[in-house]
C-alpha cells in the first residue's frame, strides 16, 4: 500500500508557488546587506517557531521564555513538563538544521528516532526514538470523541521505510515547499510514535526545506504559522485523513493548506525585517542623542517589541560581561528609555511609553492583513 501521493499542481497552484519563490527571493535580498539587526530577526524567528509548534500540542510559553529556549538561557516562567518539551523541541530542531547542511547525508529512519529521542526524552513512558509498540488513536478532548486512528503497528517499519525512501529519492524535488509537505502529512498520518508526532511532522517539514537549500532554514519554517492558526491546520489533517489511514485520499487540501502558509510567513517575515530596519534607524537616534553605547539597541530594540529584557538576554545578544550588562541597562533606566521592576536575579526590563508609541507607529504603517493568495483564483 503506497504513502500519500502528492497532487499534479494546476495552474494557480503553480503561480501560488512563483509568488512564494518571489518573495522569498524579496526575503533573502533583504537579508543580504550586513546589518545588526538580521541576527536579532533570526534569533527571535526561531524562537517564534519553537513556540508555535509547542502551543499546538498545548505546551504554551511566554516570547521570552522561547527567546530563551532558544538561546539555552533558564526560563522566566516556564516550569516542568513544559519547559522540557520546548527544549527538547529545540534540542531537534537544531539538530535538524545542521544535519541539512550535509551534501552527502542518507537520510533513514535512525534520523527520525533521533529527532524523537531528543525532543521526548524526558518521559520514558513515551518510548522516545522508538516505533510505538500498539495502536494509537487521537482524541478531541473538547469533543470527547476519537478523531484518528493510526495504522496497525505492524506496519510502522515498512509505512516509515517507505518515507525515508521518498525523502532520499527525486519525487517531489522540483517543487520543495509541496515535497516538504508531503513528508509532514505521511510522518503524522503514519502516527509512527506513542507522543510527539505532530512536533515530528513540523520538525521534519522544517528538515527537508533547510535540506533543499530553499531559504535561510530559520526563515524557510512554517511553523510560526501553524502556531497560530492551529484549528486550520487540525481541519486540514482531519479532511485528508478522514478517521484512518487512507492513503488514497486527495492530498490536495494540504498542499494548497501549505502554500497558503508559506505564503503568508514570506509575506509576515518581510513585513518583519521592514519593521525591524525602521525601528533600529529611529533607536540609533535616541541612543545617540543620549552618548550611550550603540550596544544597548540590542535590549532596547526587544523591549520596544514588548519582550521582557534580563540581564543575561542582554549579556548575550551584546556579548558584554556582567557588570557591563548591568551598567548599561541602568543607563537606558536613567535615560528615560527603559523601566524597571523586580530585585536582583528576578529583575526585568520593559521599554517606556516613548519607545512603545515608535514601535507602535512602525507597525501601524505595515498592512495588518496578508490575503489568502488563493482567493482570487478567477482573476489569475
Amino acid at each position: 500500500m503506497p504513502l500519500f501521493q502528492s497532487v499534479n499542481l494546476d495552474r494557480v497552484e503553480v503561480e501560488v508557488i512563483q509568488d512564494i519563490t518571489e518573495a522569498h527571493k524579496a526575503l533573502r535580498y533583504s537579508l543580504l546587506t550586513p546589518s545588526r539587526w538580521t541576527g536579532v530577526l533570526r534569533r527571535n524567528t526561531f524562537a517564534r517557531a519553537i513556540q508555535g509548534s509547542n502551543s499546538i500540542e498545548g505546551y504554551l510559553v511566554s516570547k521570552e521564555d522561547a527567546l530563551a529556549a532558544a538561546e539555552g538561557e533558564e526560563p522566566l516562567d516556564a516550569e516542568g513538563e513544559t519547559w522540557q518539551a520546548v527544549t527538547g523541541y529545540r534540542n531537534a530542531l537544531n539538530y535538524v538544521l545542521q544535519l541539512s547542511k550535509d551534501p552527502d547525508l542518507i537520510f533513514n529512519e535512525g534520523y527520525l528516532r533521533s529527532f524523537h529521542f531528543m525532543m521526548v526524552q524526558h518521559d520514558l513512558t513515551k518510548h522516545p526514538g522508538n516505533w510505538r509498540p500498539g495502536p494509537v488513536f487521537v482524541r478531541d478532548e473538547q469533543k470527547g470523541e476519537t478523531v484518528y486512528e493510526g495504522p496497525p503497528a505492524e506496519m510502522v517499519p515498512r509505512f516509515m521505510a517507505e518515507l525515508c525512501a521518498y525523502l532520499q529519492s527525486t519525487a517531489d524535488d522540483e517543487q520543495a515547499v509541496v515535497k516538504a509537505a508531503m513528508a509532514h502529512l505521511n510522518l503524522v498520518m503514519i502516527h509512527p510514535f506513542s507522543d510527539g508526532n505532530g512536533r515530528m511532522g513540523r520538525c521534519l517539514q522544517t528538515f527537508v526545506l533547510a535540506r533543499r537549500g530553499m531559504l535561510d532554514p530559520a526563515f524557510s519554517s512554517i511553523e510560526e504559522y501553524l502556531g497560530r492558526n492551529t484549528r486550520e491546520y487540525y481541519g486540514v489533517l482531519a479532511k485528508v485523513g478522514q478517521g484512518s489511514w487512507h492513503p488514497d485520499n486527495d492530498s490536495r487540501p494540504w498542499v494548497r493548506f501549505n502554500l497558503t502558509a508559506h505564503y503568508r510567513q514570506a509575506k509576515t517575515l518581510m513585513g518583519r525585517t521592514r519593521m525591524i530596519a525602521k525601528l533600529w534607524d529611529q533607536l540609533e537616534n535616541e541612543i545617540k542623542q543620549r552618548n550611550l553605547p550603540d550596544r544597548v539597541i540590542y535590549a532596547l530594540s526587544d523591549a520596544a517589541m514588548g519582550l521582557s529584557i534580563r540581564s543575561a538576554h542582554y549579556r548575550n545578544a551584546a556579548e558584554v560581561s556582567n557588570i557591563v550588562a548591568s551598567r548599561d541597562l541602568k543607563a537606558l533606566v536613567d535615560s528615560g528609555l527603559l523601566t524597571a521592576a523586580g530585585e536582583k536575579r528576578g529583575r526585568t526590563y520593559a521599554s517606556s511609553d516613548q519607545i512603545r508609541r515608535i514601535w507602535q507607529e512602525i507597525r501601524n504603517s505595515e498592512p495588518r492583513r496578508i490575503p489568502d493568495p488563493f482567493g482570487s483564483e478567477g482573476g489569475r
